[in-house]
């Protein structure tokens, strides 16, 4: 089992920026793949951004090129997704997710361990 806890979420003015993190703990996390998705209120859950367990791939929404950037720091436990140039659509629960595979992927439903998210709001 992987436990994750996301934080750094907040409210900000558009342009500006946040960086949330992931905090992983149970099994050894850098061998598995991480992912970050978003939900909008009435809206689905959507595909974010993904890195591989060894930060060699990493894969972004179209939306989201560009101003997004997710690392890992495996030494830490950790993941981040560095968010610049926010918009008020950006606006919505941020979720880490991780997969028990070390291969990165843009699947929802292919990710096994999931947080419980974290509210960005983004002012216009």
């Amino acid at each position: 089992q992987v436990q994750l806890v996301e934080s750094g979420g907040g409210l900000v003015q558009t342009g500006g920026s946040l960086r949330l993190s992931c905090a992983a703990s149970g099994r050894t996390f850098s061998s598995n793949a991480m992912g970050w998705f978003r939900q909008a209120p009435g809206k689905e859950r959507e595909f974010v951004a993904s890195i591989s367990w060894s930060s060699g791939i990493t894969y972004y929404a179209d939306s989201v090129k560009g101003r997004f950037t997710i690392s890992r720091s495996n030494a830490k436990n950790t993941g981040y997704l560095q968010m610049n140039s926010l918009k008020p659509e950006d606006t919505a629960v941020y979720f880490c997710a991780a997969r028990k595979s070390g291969m990165a992927t843009m699947v929802l439903r292919e990710y096994d361990y999931w947080g419980h998210g974290t509210q960005v709001t983004v002012s216009s």
